[in-house]
């Protein structure tokens, strides 16, 4: 039954989940396509050294970044805050559309009125979820292994993966919570505002921590703190995965509690 519920919960999404990796697909393309001319233009990593100091850490262009590397190029224009987002919005979008969207539908009574568990129907969501997030970082992964190399570009494979790794734990935590707002207010809207609310926190506190003196104790209660900042350049801290997932397992538990509490009947 368990089976029946995921099987459905990927087969009603799996043309919004080709949109979604075609699309990402195409971006990550066309980055990586103007990676040539980046690199052979005079002067780029003095120039960005002029760059404002909030804007350098807002983009990930720290001490040490050379926009003229791969890892460096990479990192400025995708890992800091674009490839992120294609996750968070599809992760976010998927876990306020289980619960509360499906509620808000007209369609969730359908779903716990089976012989099953509400604490299972919940766990299948979120590996439906998962799985639709692996799919998507895949593809991602996939485009970068493919065009790289033909845009002359060097990158560290196992770096590479790990950074889409971390990039979409981050997804997934923020997709958790959707849930669990979903399940405990039954609309989508805060389902999407909330997790979207904390993400958009989350980026800027650790993306100024390190101008601001009275921010850096923060940084440990950003979810951005812990993927990595710079994950070609510096790497991806496997701690701070460990973070993220033992933070998502915590979240798809506080929804599995909240559903099995809910009265169907309410508003």
């Amino acid at each position: 039954m368990i089976g029946e519920v995921l099987r459905r919960a990927l087969g009603d999404r799996v043309r919004t989940l080709a949109a979604w990796c075609v699309g990402a697909a195409a971006y990550l393309a066309m980055i990586v396509a103007v990676y040539p001319s980046i690199r052979n233009a005079s002067g780029i990593s003095d120039l960005a050294k002029h760059y404002p100091d909030v804007l350098k850490e807002l983009f990930g262009m720290g001490a040490g970044i050379n926009l003229a590397s791969a890892a460096g190029y990479l990192d400025t224009e995708l890992f800091s805050l674009m490839l992120p987002l294609f996750l968070l919005a599809m992760a976010i979008g998927t876990g306020a559309g289980t619960l509360a969207g499906e509620h808000e539908a007209g369609l969730l009574e359908l779903v716990v009125a089976a012989p099953l568990k509400r604490g299972s129907v919940v766990v299948a969501k979120a590996v439906g979820l998962t799985v639709e997030l692996a799919a998507l970082a895949a593809a991602m992964i996939v485009t970068l292994l493919i065009a790289g190399p033909l845009a002359d570009m060097s990158l560290d494979r196992p770096r590479m993966a790990a950074a889409v790794l971390a990039a979409a734990l981050l997804a997934l935590m923020h997709g958790a919570l959707a849930l669990a707002v979903g399940a405990a207010t039954r609309h989508r809207a805060s389902a999407i505002g909330v997790p979207a609310a904390l993400a958009a926190v989350g980026y800027l506190v650790a993306g100024l921590a390190g101008l601001a003196d009275w921010l850096s104790p923060f940084r440990y209660l950003s979810p951005f703190h812990y993927a990595g900042r710079a994950p070609l350049e510096s790497g991806v801290d496997a701690s701070g995965l460990i973070v993220l997932a033992i933070v998502t397992v915590v979240l798809v538990g506080a929804a599995a509690t909240l559903f099995q509490r809910r009265d169907m009947a309410s508003a």
